[in-house]
């Protein structure tokens, strides 16, 4: 073979990954044709409403539902997480027995049932137990209301299943970590809020955002209060109205704005954590010696 000659580059062919794209780009445009050519979609109403005041408040609602119901159960749920691995086995015991509950429970029976609270007691009360004595005393209507009872079951419930996940994310750190940070001396707590929960945060992050997607979806099922979050109002719009679908999907992009908007926030955190993570590798990686000089040995 000559060496003026130069070598074809021939590129791998994948017919079969041809053949598939152009299945989807069909199916694509069948459905593209479907949805944007029928006019029982009724884009002009779905246009109307998308905007409408009333809306808007139902949304306000969602939002501000999923944003406390998820800090309080991240909040409960990492004090049940310590309590679950606790070595005291009362604290185990309870934590373990408020999960098992909390995640076989549906979140509509458990919003039914605290609606209903005022049926079984007609007046909460702290106190302590066995004696007449009362720190403080309230009617449960006045305690739980529409949007307190939403929130309360919300957080009971989502708690139970941000615990599995912070415990297993803490059983998932290297044994090792937990007696390094008792070598150095340092108290429980702090072991574990400065050594240990930073590093369980990269599995922790993925499916706690998870169910936080999955929390905004849920305030949905808050409909049985007759409370007015986004699918509540939807509902009596439509009920109104008679224009069910254009108004159903009125909700379903909004909610898909709601699990996008959550979805990039989650691709941050990660992405940080993870130039996190990389930075304090090459921090810990220990220099390379320096290279000894060489000196010929003349003969």
């Amino acid at each position: 073979m000559k060496s003026s000659e130069t070598l074809r580059v021939v590129p791998a062919r994948y017919p079969l990954r041809l053949f598939g794209a152009a299945i989807a780009l069909f199916i694509l445009a069948i459905v593209v044709q479907s949805v944007a050519f029928n006019p029982r979609w009724e884009w002009s109403v779905f246009a109307h409403w998308f905007f409408a005041p009333a809306i808007l408040s139902g949304l306000g609602q969602t939002l501000l539902l999923t944003l406390t119901a998820s800090v309080l159960s991240i909040f409960l749920g990492v004090l049940l997480a310590l309590a679950r691995l606790s070595p005291s086995w009362l604290l185990s015991g309870l934590a373990f027995s408020y999960i098992w509950l909390f995640r076989s429970l549906p979140l509509i029976v458990v919003l039914i049932i605290l609606y209903n609270f005022s049926y079984l007691y007609d007046r909460l009360s702290l106190g302590i137990p066995f004696t007449p004595l009362t720190l403080a005393s309230f009617k449960t209507i006045d305690v739980l209301g529409q949007f307190s009872t939403a929130v309360t079951g919300l957080t009971l419930v989502q708690a139970a299943y941000t615990a599995e996940i912070v415990r297993g994310g803490i059983t998932g750190v290297d044994h090792g970590q937990f007696e390094a940070a008792a070598a150095l001396g340092l108290p429980s707590s702090r072991r574990t809020l400065r050594i240990i929960l930073p590093q369980a945060l990269r599995a922790i992050i993925p499916s706690g955002f998870n169910e936080i997607i999955s929390l905004a979806k849920g305030t949905a099922m808050v409909y049985v209060l007759a409370m007015p979050e986004l699918f509540y109002t939807i509902q009596m719009v439509y009920n109104r109205t008679q224009q069910v679908i254009p108004l159903l999907m009125v909700a379903a992009v909004w909610y898909l704005l709601i699990t996008t908007l959550l979805s990039v926030v989650q691709h941050y955190v990660e992405r940080r954590l993870a130039r996190s993570s990389a930075r304090q590798s090459a921090s810990r990686q220990p220099a390379s010696p320096p290279r000894a000089a060489i000196t010929p040995i003349r003969s």
